[in-house]
């Protein structure tokens, strides 16, 4: 693990979670970083996230600060923008940089008030403990329902030296982003002007966190940051910033599919590959369509080789296709060929699908080169556990 070049990171618990464990969290570049961020598209929108989507717009694209609270999702409050704007200025007065600067995010219950006093108190402590060291501790800090911290790393070789990728996030329920994400944070050294970066971070999402789908449901904080500091000392050309998008498209997909592997309550891994769909979009909509089935995903839950659901599901996608046109596989069996059944030995499927890791195929016939993939998980008993008692 090599991280980028010229940040700090710190957390520390602030007493907002009820469980004594680290809730509060600071990702500080030592010098301005061009930013870009993508956040939900939820009419209800957390006051952190009308914040840090005000501050990039008045900055112009810049930021040098993350300061993240867990535990308590600042949404749906008489004062929420209020703690919001007050632990911004907290930030920036102890950082020694301009608030517009400073970027919130906040994760955790919707509805609640949250006590920004308790904020403004660990500030102090938080900024001295920033150290290169504790990007892991930021990363388990922002957690929510979460069994595992989820990061991932690149790095992108160019003739004048290499550029580092760390990325972390979190997310494990709520998850259906629609251009945003849930809380994820990407770091670069790299030197990529503000104008450059708000594209590459858009694309790269579009084949990473906007094929993902646990439930269905977009959160009203979903925030994706993407800070480029330059602290490398390398401007990557056009050429190079092309090479760039690539590995951060590929750290974004790892961190991506772990959140679909930690899915609430799931024990299994979904990835879903459509192929001959007449255009990408339409492809991501047939995938998109097939991981939202509860029916598809109890299916696989039971280890079920139940094709039916997936072709129904496939069926009210809204895109057009011939269903005698269609083949599906279960872990590589052909479980449905030109719309209808096809041989295959049920006891040895449901073997198959009782792994970890579950793939669906949904491939159409004819001259269509549009194709997708997409992640989700299973649904279990536990998802319906963990929802129903998540207040308290």
């Amino acid at each position: 693990m090599r991280l980028p070049r010229g940040y700090r990171y710190a957390s520390i618990y602030a007493g907002i979670r009820k469980e004594r464990r680290d809730d509060l969290a600071l990702i500080v570049s030592d010098r301005p970083a061009s930013a870009a961020g993508l956040f939900t598209t939820n009419q209800v929108q957390a006051a952190p996230v009308q914040l840090a989507r005000r501050h990039l717009d008045e900055s112009g694209g810049k930021a040098q600060a993350i300061l993240v609270n867990a535990g308590n999702a600042n949404c749906a409050t008489r004062t929420g923008m209020r703690v919001a704007r007050d632990c911004c200025r907290a930030a920036a007065r102890h950082l020694h940089v301009p608030v517009r600067h400073v970027l919130p995010a906040s994760t955790g219950v919707i509805g609640v008030e949250l006590d920004g006093a308790r904020i403004l108190k660990a500030l102090p402590k938080l900024v001295r403990k920033l150290s290169e060291e504790s990007f892991q501790d930021v990363a388990r800090a922002i957690l929510t329902t979460d069994r595992i911290p989820k990061v991932a790393f690149g790095e992108v070789p160019f003739r004048a030296g290499a550029v580092r990728i760390a990325g972390m996030t979190k997310g494990a329920g709520m998850i259906h982003p629609r251009m945003a994400t849930t809380l994820g944070f990407l770091l670069t050294d790299a030197a990529i002007a503000p104008a450059h970066l708000k594209p590459m971070l858009r694309r790269a999402a579009d084949r990473s966190y906007h094929r993902i789908s646990v439930d269905g449901d977009t959160s009203t904080n979903d925030t994706l940051l993407l800070l480029a500091n330059g602290a490398s000392g390398i401007r990557p050309n056009a050429s190079e910033r092309m090479v760039f998008e690539e590995v951060l498209a590929w750290v974004m997909q790892d961190l991506a599919e772990m959140i679909a592997r930690d899915g609430e309550g799931a024990r299994k891994k979904i990835t879903i590959h459509v192929t001959g769909a007449p255009s990408e979009e339409a492809a991501a909509r047939l995938a998109r369509a097939i991981a939202n089935s509860p029916l598809v995903k109890t299916a696989i839950a039971g280890s079920d080789p139940n094709w039916g659901r997936i072709l129904s599901a496939a069926g009210n996608s809204g895109v057009a296709f011939e269903p005698s046109q269609v083949d599906i596989l279960l872990q590589g069996v052909t479980v449905c060929r030109g719309g209808v059944a096809a041989q295959f030995s049920e006891r040895e499927l449901k073997a198959k699908l009782d792994s970890p890791d579950c793939v669906i195929r949904f491939a159409l016939r004819g001259e269509g080169r549009g194709e997708a993939c997409f992640w989700t998980c299973d649904l279990t008993e536990e998802y319906v556990r963990i929802n129903a008692s998540y207040r308290t």
